[in-house]
């Protein structure tokens, strides 16, 4: 675990300083491309993460949350680097990456530098849904996951009138009726050292990057599997991210499991045509998981499960993501 913890160590150090345009030999960009392919494959150690939940849990969370946090103060030195280019930060990542909270820990660091940051929303900037003008997938469903859902010429021209100094009218969408208002909308005006972080899985789509190219962009995914002493995968890494989501969707936006499991397949597809192609796009990119954070998903995550088991319990869908999210775990 400990050679684990230093390779990923090593790997976003090496992405960090292509990023700053630090490195700028060959050789040192083919190893870190080398680096950057083997972060993907990473994966915690179950046994290794159970010792140290039952042995020190207090200094193993301790330990996880300082790395993590070290990886989004890099990030936050970088951008705070860039301001003078743009007062634009561009957030995406795949559902359940963990958007929101890194951008608000961003935020609450540039805060505390003398930076006032605002997090906004890139679901705010939904079209209100109309069957006629929506986007469709394949089988003639509302694509919900294309980047056409959203209002780009509104987006684009934002970002240019906050780069200039104008304010904007940052509007409101309502989930429950599927619609924007602009009654609800709130003004923004960025002072001269003010920064605008916007968070959303399409803020790195080259229709959004292309007309901003300047501004500070990041991409985070929960990419690390778990593994057992054999180096066999147990719990690969978007099962963790169908957790963060079956539990935010629970607690805040109403929905039950199955809801988020009937969309999940969809939401998928929607990051392999959508998501993951612009990611390179990225100024910086980092890992989002956190080696204890299964344990933890898991006991909030498992009572939604086996609420919907209780009701269907030969159902063959939530058996399998039962057995595969509830990993035993310490």
């Amino acid at each position: 675990m400990i050679r684990r913890y230093i390779l990923q160590e090593t790997i976003q150090t090496f992405i960090l300083l292509k990023i700053s345009n630090c490195v700028k030999y060959k050789v040192f960009e083919d190893i870190i491309f080398l680096f950057f392919i083997i972060s993907f494959v990473m994966a915690y150690s179950v046994k290794t993460i159970n010792e140290a939940l039952r042995s020190d849990p207090a200094g193993f969370v301790a330990e996880c949350e300082a790395k993590h946090k070290e990886k989004i103060r890099a990030a936050a030195e970088q951008i705070a680097a860039n301001r003078e280019n743009s007062h634009v930060i561009l957030l995406s990542g795949p559902s359940g990456s963990g958007k929101t909270t890194t951008a608000l820990m961003i935020e609450a660091l540039l805060d505390a530098a003398g930076i006032e940051t605002h997090t906004i929303s890139m679901d705010n900037y939904f079209n209100t849904v109309d069957p006629e003008t929506s986007p469709r997938n394949r089988d003639g469903d509302i694509d919900y996951e294309s980047p056409f859902c959203l209002d780009i010429n509104l987006l684009n021209r934002h970002f240019s009138m906050l780069d200039a100094g104008q304010t904007i009218h940052i509007p409101k969408y309502e989930f429950a009726r599927q619609m924007r208002s602009d009654i609800l909308c709130q003004p923004l005006r960025l002072q001269e050292h003010e920064l605008a972080l916007f968070e959303g899985i399409h803020a790195l789509n080259d229709i959004i990057v292309g007309k901003n190219p300047n501004a500070f962009k990041l991409y985070i995914a929960a990419r690390s599997n778990l593994a057992d002493d054999e180096g066999n995968v147990v719990f690969q890494h978007s099962w963790l991210r169908l957790c963060r989501r079956i539990v935010r969707d629970f607690q805040f936006r109403g929905s039950d499991a199955a809801f988020t499991l009937k969309m999940w397949p969809n939401v998928r597809r929607g990051e392999k045509l959508y998501i993951s192609p612009f990611k390179d796009n990225a100024d910086i990119q980092f890992d989002s998981s956190l080696p204890y954070e299964v344990s933890v998903v898991k006991s909030f995550a498992q009572p939604l499960f086996e609420k919907l088991l209780a009701k269907n319990p030969k159902n063959s869908e939530y058996n399998y993501w039962y057995a595969a999210c509830c990993l035993e775990t310490a």
